[in-house]
């Protein structure tokens, strides 16, 4: 209590100071070296260009992962081409549903294009016609997963029909089967 009230009396650019040094001490933090930073900042670009979609070559994953990182890569890359295979024959049910979300993608992008050249009645129209395909396709979802909840493990996230949940009626909330985009090694 004395060391707070003590504390109070100090102006705050040197409270700052202090806070700073007992953080400081309370949680050390090692600093990096020149080589430490740079491989930081590599990997952080290539993390970067990966959520953006695009390719990163293999040489380059190894000059700047650990040999035991890069075999990590690897063999989580197998397991994903093997579990790809396993999916490679959907059932006819699933077949179904991403036929309709196909169909509201394909409207939805077309909806987009008619937006974008200024022509909003036509993108309207365009955009009406995927939100009702989407709602045809989370119909059918919800039929395919009643009758056969197994079915779920074929979708790239979980499913929750309940309220509240992430699952709604559109493009983007919609999930994905698995094999929908399958990479190329």
């Amino acid at each position: 209590m004395i060391e707070w009230h003590d504390n109070q009396k100090i102006p705050s650019s040197n409270l700052r100071r202090l806070l700073q040094e007992r953080v400081g001490k309370a949680n050390p933090r090692s600093e990096l070296t020149a080589e430490e930073t740079k491989r930081l900042a590599k990997l952080e670009a290539i993390a970067d260009r990966l959520k953006r979609g695009e390719n990163v070559q293999n040489r380059q994953l190894k000059t700047w992962l650990s040999e035991e990182e890069y075999e990590q890569l690897e063999c989580e890359w197998q397991e994903q081409l093997e579990l790809r295979e396993e999916f490679k024959d959907k059932p006819s049910d699933l077949k179904r549903y991403e036929e309709k979300l196909k169909q509201a993608t394909f409207d939805y992008n077309r909806a987009e294009g008619y937006s974008s050249k200024g022509k909003h009645s036509t993108a309207k129209k365009f955009y009406n016609k995927s939100e009702s395909l989407c709602e045809n396709a989370l119909e059918i979802l919800q039929e395919i997963l009643h009758y056969n909840s197994s079915l779920r493990i074929w979708f790239d996230r979980d499913i929750d029909f309940e309220v509240g949940g992430d699952l709604s009626a559109d493009i983007v909330s919609l999930p994905r089967l698995v094999t929908s985009g399958v990479m190329k090694s």
